[in-house]
């Protein structure tokens, strides 16, 4: 099938999902199949607009300069498509630029966006061909072992965690507890990558506090003076998820922003609502960090094995397309922990959309309060080898696209 392909990107960016679109576009821009390489400025909002770029035209050292840029270099979003006018808007458009290859590179919501406009695709017999490639940093998205982003989110935040262990332990004479917030919704996946950094029982973290284990404000006091009585310190990681026994969060904003585009509660303030209950309840001083999205950008220690696998995973996407299936989404396959070792596979696009995956209970210990051995069995292969960035005058150097817009067609 001969046509244009067409690469977006959408939801919160990582360290390592621009060495996806990295991926994407190097094959494609080989392959005879594909005549012209585009870029949605925004996600799926760039394709409603009619803003593409064309990847076609950017120099092959800014491209090759993907696998060493966090965040999103195509540009992202989080929109939702609620109306059926929207689906045909975006068919249409790709009807006009001749696309017959689409790579949407995300989260569940993303994957649900690209299957439903390969369903109105298929029946309107438009030749046409839609694969996902995964990237979440909460490692949620179903049916693949591990999403993109998350090894460097956990290699990043708990090197976080091991350095405020070590400042803690440092000053406990005046400044006893120490809780750091990670992201996580939902689940509790990266929150739990902090326990990494615990190597004895003197390292941080002590106690981690995940979404998938309700809050008993009681027992967890209890466990703070218990590392406060032998360590005379405890360092806490909080998830932003963290809820009360009734599913409600321990903390979530209210107001005009108390909801995002596709109607989540949005978090924020864990951290330091668990510092003041230490406070009141341990009477001790206490101090919180919240790293917040600077956790998940984090290119300067970012996971070599997760650039690798991410941009793995972008490669495999267009060698996919090439063979005419659609509708899929790239997912990874462990084969084995020790020697890790890992493979492509491939999910619905519609299962992938309608699943979440949790923490596992078998991997929390029976207190509540912290992981077992084969979780980090489990994260341990993922956070191997650090990216080489471009260093300028001690800093390092990002890419940025020059944006070749392409002048909007009539109908």
């Amino acid at each position: 099938m001969k046509g244009n392909c067409l690469i977006a990107q959408s939801g919160g960016p990582t360290a390592v999902i621009n060495s996806s679109a990295c991926g994407i576009i190097q094959t494609a821009l080989k392959a005879r199949e594909i005549e012209r390489v585009f870029a949605a400025h925004n996600g799926i909002l760039g394709v409603l607009h009619e803003e593409l770029f064309d990847l076609g035209r950017e120099k092959p050292e800014t491209i090759d300069g993907l696998k060493t840029s966090p965040a999103a270099a195509l540009g992202s979003c989080r929109y939702k498509i609620k109306k059926e006018e929207d689906f045909q808007q975006i068919l249409r458009i790709f009807k006009k630029y001749n696309i017959r290859y689409f790579f949407y590179i995300g989260g569940n919501d993303s994957m649900d966006t690209a299957d439903k406009i390969n369903r109105l695709a298929a029946k309107e017999n438009y030749n046409f061909v839609a694969i996902g490639v995964p990237k979440t940093i909460d490692n949620d998205l179903a049916l693949t072992d591990h999403a993109p982003g998350y090894g460097s989110v956990i290699k990043y935040l708990a090197t976080m965690v091991m350095e405020a262990g070590r400042d803690t332990e440092a000053l406990y004479t005046s400044d006893t507890v120490n809780i750091i917030e990670a992201m996580g919704r939902n689940t509790g996946w990266i929150a739990a990558g902090t326990a990494l950094a615990r190597r004895n029982e003197e390292d941080a973290p002590h106690i981690i506090l995940l979404p998938e284990v309700p809050f008993d404000e009681k027992k967890f006091i209890r466990r703070v003076n218990y590392f406060l009585e032998k360590n005379k310190r405890c360092v806490i990681v909080v998830s932003e998820g963290t809820k009360w026994p009734d599913g409600s969060y321990i903390a979530e904003q209210k107001g005009n922003f108390a909801k995002d585009a596709f109607g989540h509660t949005q978090l924020g303030g864990a951290g330091f609502f668990i510092k003041n209950l230490v406070e009141q309840e341990v009477n001790v001083k206490a101090r919180f960090a919240i790293p917040s999205t600077i956790q998940r950008t984090g290119i300067h220690f970012a996971s070599l094995t997760d650039s690798e696998e991410a941009y793995r995973t972008g490669k495999r996407a267009v060698e996919l397309a090439l063979t005419g299936i659609s509708g899929k989404m790239i997912t990874l396959v462990r084969k084995s922990d020790n020697p890790y070792s890992c493979e492509t596979g491939t999910a619905a696009l519609a299962d992938v959309a309608n699943g979440e995956k949790l923490f596992p209970r078998e991997w929390i210990s029976e207190d509540g309060f912290f992981v077992t051995e084969n979780f980090l069995n489990y994260a341990r292969p993922l956070i191997q080898g650090e990216v080489q960035l471009l260093i300028k005058d001690g800093l390092p150097e990002f890419i940025r696209f020059e944006k070749h817009f392409v002048k909007a067609k009539t109908e």
